[in-house]
């Protein structure tokens, strides 16, 4: 609960401030918004499985950010990075919807 609320001040605090990001990072964000959404289906699914952790839900939520960053820095580097960036918003993508089906078999008992 206190995640979510955490998640809803911070989106209210973004919009009301609209602060600026350095160009440096513009490739970064992207990658580091859907590493998040990944980390908070996962971490949803997880409490409605009865197995929600916090110290595992905030871990989740830092490696996974790092990790992908990572990787599109990797990609920047060998030249590859839009190709890079969109092999980790596929994967990520995958695991939200297979955490959003798992969520919704969960609710709705289907």
């Amino acid at each position: 609960m206190i995640a979510i609320i955490g998640l809803l001040l911070g989106v209210v605090i973004g919009v009301v401030v609209q602060p600026d990001v350095p160009v440096f990072l513009q490739p970064y964000l992207p990658i580091a918004v859907v590493a998040a959404l990944d980390t908070l289906a996962g971490g949803l699914r997880a409490a409605l499985d009865g197995a929600f952790d916090s110290h595992v839900f905030i871990t989740s939520f830092l490696f996974n950010v790092v990790i992908a960053a990572f990787l599109v820095f990797l990609g920047d580097q060998l030249g590859v990075g839009a190709q890079l960036s969109t092999a980790v918003i596929v994967v990520l993508g995958i695991r939200i919807f297979s955490n959003a089906a798992a969520i919704r078999r969960r609710l709705f008992r289907s």
